[in-house]
């Protein structure tokens, strides 16, 4: 049984387990390195990403404040263009009232009057108001506060 090998037939068969398994432990080390290697891209790769995705989301957060921003000045402008047509619109009403009663069978006087109307069906002011800008901005008496809360509807009677 131990005649079978001969020193030189075992000395060649380790020395080619040597080299195969070397040849093997090479690879797998050369794969590992590649793998290594690809990890650390990989990870820097993720990194970028990362950061770019919260720049993109500071982004959209940014941009959604400034739309939102944007909006409420639109409706604050909107808002006083309104009032301040409001206003331009009273002036004509309280001017037709006086031009009508000085000079109530005048063509023109009529005219205006068609123009008020539409005005005030544009406006969605259909009924006759009680408004006297003249008096406000130039009381004949005293202003009691009071009195115009509650008949603004902004304070009730104290009954």
């Amino acid at each position: 049984m131990f005649g079978l090998y001969t020193e030189k037939d075992v000395r060649a068969l380790v020395r080619r387990l040597k080299e195969d398994y070397g040849a093997v432990l090479a690879r797998g080390k050369a794969e590992r390195e590649s793998l290594i290697s690809e990890n650390r891209a990989l990870a820097a790769r993720v990194s970028l990403l990362e950061d770019e995705r919260k720049n993109v989301s500071e982004a959209l957060v940014s941009a959604s404040r400034e739309g939102e921003r944007i909006v409420r000045e639109g409706e604050l402008q909107a808002e006083g263009a309104r009032r301040e047509f409001e206003l331009l619109a009273e002036k004509c009403r309280l001017l037709l009232d006086r031009l009508t009663k000085k000079y109530p069978d005048e063509e023109d006087i009529a005219e205006y009057a068609a123009f008020r109307a539409e005005l005030d069906s544009r406006l969605g002011q259909e009924e006759e108001t009680d408004f006297d800008l003249d008096e406000v901005m130039a009381p004949k008496e005293p202003l009691d506060l009071g009195k115009l809360c509650r008949e603004l509807g902004l304070m009730e009677d104290d009954e």
